[in-house]
C-alpha cells in the first residue's frame, strides 16, 4: 500500500510566502523526484447553506502554465472565468461534486474529501502524486499526497483547482436559480446572506438546502 504524507507543518509555512502568488516549486520538486503527473486538488462551497460542494483536480503542463493563477478568492469573477477557460485548454482537469444530501448524510468535511477523490479519479491521466489544499489527505485517494495549508496561495496546481471548482460551483448555483427562482441563488450562491435567510424564512427550504446546517436545523 502506498503511504500518503502527513500535512506539512504550520511552522514551516512562511505567511508572507503567498503574497506574490503561488508558484510551481512543490510540483517541480516532485517532478524532479520522478512524479511526472502532479495533481493539485481543492474544493469550493464548504460554507453555503445550499448546493453541492465541488472539487477539482488539475494536472498542469509545466511548460504551459497560465499566467496569473491564484487562490480563486483573490480573483475577480471575470478573471476567474478567463483563467477557467485557459486551464481547461492547457491542463488535465477532473471535476466532481457531493450533493447537499450527501453532505447531510455524512458531514461537510467528509463530503468535500470524497469529492476530491472522485475528481482525481475523473482525470484522463492518472496522477502520480497529489497536492491537497488544507490539512487533510482524502481517504481512498489513488496516489500518495501531501496536504498544504493555504495551498491555493502556494501551489499553482492547487490554485488552478480552486479556480475550476469555484467557477463550476457558481455556474451550478446560477442554474439552480433557474429551477428555484425565488431564493436568489444567482446572487449569493447559497451562502447565508440576509437575502437568502429571508427567503428560507418566507418559503422554507428547497431540495438543495443542507438541512444539517444551522439555521436550517431549526426550520
Amino acid at each position: 500500500m502506498r503511504q500518503s504524507k502527513a500535512p506539512d507543518s504550520l511552522f514551516s509555512f512562511n505567511p508572507s510566502a503567498g503574497l506574490t502568488g503561488p508558484d510551481f516549486v512543490h510540483e517541480q520538486k516532485l517532478i524532479s523526484g520522478g512524479h511526472r503527473f502532479v495533481a493539485g486538488m481543492d474544493e469550493a462551497g464548504r460554507g453555503p447553506l445550499a448546493g453541492p460542494v465541488v472539487a477539482a483536480s488539475v494536472i498542469l503542463e509545466p511548460t504551459n502554465i497560465p499566467d496569473g493563477l491564484n487562490d480563486s478568492k483573490a480573483l475577480s469573477a471575470k478573471r476567474r472565468e478567463q483563467l477557467f477557460e485557459e486551464i481547461l485548454t492547457v491542463a488535465t482537469v477532473g471535476i466532481a461534486a457531493s450533493s447537499a444530501g450527501e453532505i447531510d448524510r455524512t458531514d461537510i468535511r467528509k463530503a468535500s474529501l470524497r469529492a476530491m477523490v472522485r475528481a482525481t479519479a475523473a482525470l484522463a491521466q492518472q496522477a502520480d502524486y497529489g497536492l491537497v489544499d488544507g490539512r487533510d489527505i482524502p481517504p481512498g485517494l489513488a496516489c500518495p499526497a501531501t496536504a498544504l495549508i493555504k495551498g491555493d496561495a502556494r501551489s499553482q496546481s492547487i490554485a488552478a483547482a480552486s479556480i475550476i471548482a469555484k467557477v463550476v460551483r457558481d455556474k451550478m448555483m446560477i442554474r439552480a436559480a433557474e429551477i428555484y427562482p425565488d431564493y436568489g441563488f444567482e446572487k449569493h450562491k447559497g451562502y447565508g446572506s440576509a437575502l437568502h435567510l429571508e427567503a428560507i424564512k418566507r418559503l422554507g427550504p428547497c431540495p438543495l438546502h443542507r438541512m444539517s446546517f444551522r439555521p436550517l436545523r431549526q426550520v
